[in-house]
């Protein structure tokens, strides 16, 4: 597996940009936040509506990279606590489903019961989503406060192949630093992980 994760991190770095457009940046508001994206359960979600009042995490995930699936159980333990904490979660899937079938709607919804999910987890059927924030991996966060600034965007943490070697929860901090009213000391680090695979646009 951590050989796996190394092959796909080096494959992610060539491959990954490729389709990323530039994005938001630190202080910026959430691009198509009216945007209605299907939910696992199968109801139509936005991401302003996904909000909490102290803020919200949207988290670009799937099913089938092994980057997510390394950090499955870390980012459901840091979604559940962070919503019971006022601060809305919510995941995005904007891969294209026809060519990688285990990112389907279908078997996102297995995931998120499997894993025990209580924040919502959508589709971005057409990647329009993605590529207005300027995303590019799987997974990569973005961490916004109360004002929908961006305060945070980057990593989960500094090692997907071994949690018990975490040495920096970059996104666990900021969601601490958000939440306590401090200053988020690093508010911006490089997401590792698979490429998104984009749907082709018209």
């Amino acid at each position: 597996m951590n050989r796996r994760l190394s092959a796909m991190a080096a494959t992610a770095l060539l491959a990954g940009a490729l389709k990323v457009t530039a994005g938001i940046g630190i202080g910026d508001a959430p691009p198509m936040s009216d945007v209605k994206m299907k939910n696992v359960d199968g109801k139509m979600l936005s991401i302003k509506e996904a909000a909490g009042p102290k803020g919200l995490l949207v988290v670009f995930w799937c099913k089938h990279c092994p980057f997510v699936k390394a950090y499955e159980t870390r980012m459901t333990a840091l979604g559940n606590e962070t919503m019971e904490k006022g601060v809305g979660v919510i995941l995005i899937n904007a891969n294209d489903a026809a060519a990688y079938p285990e990112d389907s709607w279908e078997n996102m919804q297995n995931q998120a019961k499997q894993s025990g999910y209580r924040f919502p987890y959508v589709v971005d059927e057409t990647s329009d989503v993605a590529r207005a924030f300027g995303a590019g991996r799987t997974p990569e966060a973005f961490l916004f406060n109360a004002e929908m600034k961006l305060v945070y965007h980057g990593a989960i943490d500094d090692n997907a192949q071994r949690p018990e070697e975490v040495t920096k929860s970059y996104l666990r901090d900021a969601v601490t630093a958000l939440l306590e009213g401090g200053e988020i000391a690093v508010n911006k680090t490089s997401s590792v992980g698979c490429s998104i695979k984009f749907r082709k646009q018209p």
